[in-house]
């Protein structure tokens, strides 16, 4: 059953309403079942992968079963995301994610989170999504001129039953997109939003759940990244639920504290629990639906089974033999098709204009996320080696998360370039003394294993122990404080992205205005066929 949305106007928050006059309204000593359903991190995932995998045609099919299964149960259902539904897929990508953002009104969303990739293009674009969808998107800390830019929470209706869904930004958020996006918007600490909001959910609502884009960080080890879930739990009391997304995790937890990284499709899921509150997150890409089944009777909200639903995930097994096949983890969920119907034009479309040849390599060229953000890899070597190429840089920087997906062996087409490389940003350089390139060295050497800062090279040789340079050359060559190098960057950095140095506007700095998935392009056709060998990183940089 779709919950009746109850609208708060912005003017009705600013009265800071306080009391339980607006309480009440379920029955006493009755129980109440409510089911929350959850995704996070979409990415532009709409269509099913190659071998398929995920998609929405197939998780409506799932979600419209759960919702008629706990209606039929006298039950109430909240389908809610943990944003990034932007960028990913150059078939979304090139369509400003239309396809996935219309294709969530079709699933029945009742709310989103605002992710950091909403603001991966101007605000116009952001409006113009927000135009498409019939559910609220929410974030309580993002602020432009002093105002809130999204609506702080939404209250659901179950029954009686009074639910408030909070959303939340990682305050992150302004190093992680370019800042001319963002200008004048600020993004405010999400526990210090909470906190404050948090007396006047209680007085309006029964139960209080945030939708979050901030990360599950396991004991609340955040590293270099803004503090997430675990840490906000902590330090506000009052939330139930918190439906998250960011760090794009599977949270099964083996035990207090403990997450279960090697986590596989069909096991049971132990959700995360701080401080009264549940902390759940659905990986990625569509990958899963979560589950919440709740119990709900004289104010007590008790969560009485947890699961992460599998959308069609495979495994690969051996045959008898010898050879390999995918199967599906769990019983296989036929795609809805109305909702293929649907998608179908945005994917053949997308289609048409990425299937052009670009070139070929020998191996795989590796950007696994899993792998660039934590150690030098071939594909950080190569997108590297092209920004040095077109600017006729003697070395380059590149932050790992920008570098979005692996380019395969055999044929690479246009669609694999804007996989790699799907932000739009632009070659930038700058030319400066070997003191200052030394400097922006142990900048980029201090950014921490697993986050998207993390920094690949190409042209350099480095030494680093526990963050610092020890021992660095350009070139082959010992670095000259005195002699003028240039270092190939893409502008995000450049503008300070990602906790870098900021650049642009310095004496020596040039944006060449080439967008960097072109200039990619253009160098893997000049280098084909890839002897993917050639760019293995080797002992360039040796990190302890």
């Amino acid at each position: 059953m779709k919950a009746r949305i109850t609208t708060i106007g912005l003017s009705l928050l600013a009265l800071g309403i306080s009391g339980c006059s607006s309480l009440g309204g379920y029955q006493p000593d009755k129980t109440y079942r409510i089911t929350i359903l959850h995704t996070n991190d979409h990415h532009g995932r709409f269509w099913k992968n190659g071998d398929g995998e995920y998609g929405m045609a197939a998780r409506k099919t799932l979600i419209d079963g759960i919702r008629a299964e706990v209606k039929a149960q006298g039950g109430y259902s909240l389908l809610l995301d943990g944003g990034d539904v932007n960028t990913g897929v150059p078939e979304s990508d090139l369509q400003d994610a239309e396809p996935d953002f219309k294709g969530m009104n079709k699933l029945g969303y009742d709310a989103m989170a605002v992710g950091n990739h909403e603001f991966d293009k101007p605000l116009a674009v952001l409006q113009k999504q927000q135009r498409w969808i019939d559910f609220p998107m929410l974030a309580a800390n993002v602020y432009k001129d002093g105002r809130r830019l999204f609506r702080p929470y939404q209250i659901f209706n179950l029954g009686g039953v009074k639910v408030a869904v909070m959303g939340l930004t990682t305050d992150d958020t302004w190093k992680l997109v370019s800042p001319d996006n963002v200008k004048g918007v600020e993004f405010r600490q999400p526990a210090t939003e909470a906190a404050a909001l948090m007396p006047e959910l209680k007085a309006r609502a029964n139960i209080v759940i945030a939708a979050t884009h901030m990360g599950h960080y396991t004991n609340g080890a955040h590293g270099v990244n803004a503090a997430g879930d675990v840490e906000m739990a902590r330090a506000v009391k009052g939330f139930d639920l918190i439906v998250g997304g960011h760090s794009q995790n599977p949270v099964c937890m083996q035990a207090e504290n403990v997450r279960n990284d090697a986590y596989v499709p069909g096991q049971p899921c132990a959700p995360d629990r701080q401080n009264g509150a549940w902390i759940v997150q659905a990986h990625e890409w569509g990958k899963y639906v979560g589950r919440a089944d709740f119990e709900y009777r004289n104010g007590e909200l008790r969560l009485l089974k947890y699961q992460l639903l599998p959308v069609n995930l495979k495994q690969t097994v051996k045959r008898a033999d010898g050879s390999s096949q995918k199967v599906p983890y769990t019983a296989e969920i036929a795609e809805n098709p109305d909702m293929l119907g649907f998608l179908k034009p945005y994917q053949d479309k997308g289609q048409a204009a990425l299937s052009v040849e670009v070139g070929s390599s020998d191996g795989k060229l590796n950007g696994d996320r899993s792998e660039v953000r934590k150690q030098p890899t071939s594909l950080g070597v190569f997108t590297a080696m092209a920004m040095m190429k077109k600017a006729r840089a003697d070395f380059a920087v590149v932050n790992s998360g920008g570098i979005r997906d692996s380019l395969p062996a055999g044929r690479i087409s246009y669609k694999d370039v804007l996989k790699v490389f799907p932000f739009g940003s632009t070659l930038t350089f700058i030319d400066f003394s070997g003191k200052d390139a030394l400097d922006y060295l142990a900048a980029a050497a201090k950014m921490s294993a697993g986050a998207g800062a993390f920094a690949q090279f190409a042209g350099v040789q480095l030494r680093i122990e526990n963050g610092e340079v020890k021992q660095a050359s350009i070139g082959g060559q010992a670095i000259d404080p005195t002699r003028t190098y240039r270092m190939a960057i893409n502008s995000f950095m450049a503008a300070g992205g990602d906790g870098y140095p900021r650049l642009a506007g310095k004496p020596g700095f040039v944006d060449t205005g080439f967008v960097d998935a072109d200039m990619l392009k253009a160098y893997i056709s000049a280098q084909s066929p890839i002897r993917s060998n050639q760019f293995e990183p080797g002992d360039s940089v040796i990190r302890r």
